[in-house]
Parts: C-alpha cells; structure tokens; sequence
C-alpha cells in the first residue's frame, strides 16, 4: 500500500511541475517539491 501510495504522490508532483510551467507560484512549487519527495521516498522504500 505504502509503494501504491508514493507512485500516486510522485506523479501528482510532476502533474504540478507540469502546472508550474503555467503559472509560477510559490506555494504550488513548495506543494510540487514536498509531493515529490515524500513520493518518492515511499515508493523507492
């Protein structure tokens, strides 16, 4: 459950840097960046 759950954040994070490409905002960077790295965390685990 815990990989399933880190591949869905990981590719939430790319989804918002795909966004981010649209609009610049900090918040939704800083969003993108944490998704990122707690789905990455958990699936390579």
């Amino acid at each position: 459950m815990g990989k399933l759950t880190g591949f869905m954040l990981f590719f939430i994070g790319v989804g918002m840097v795909l966004g981010i490409l649209i609009t610049e905002n900090f918040i939704v960077i800083s969003i993108a960046v944490v998704c990122l790295l707690c789905g990455y965390h958990m699936f390579c685990r």
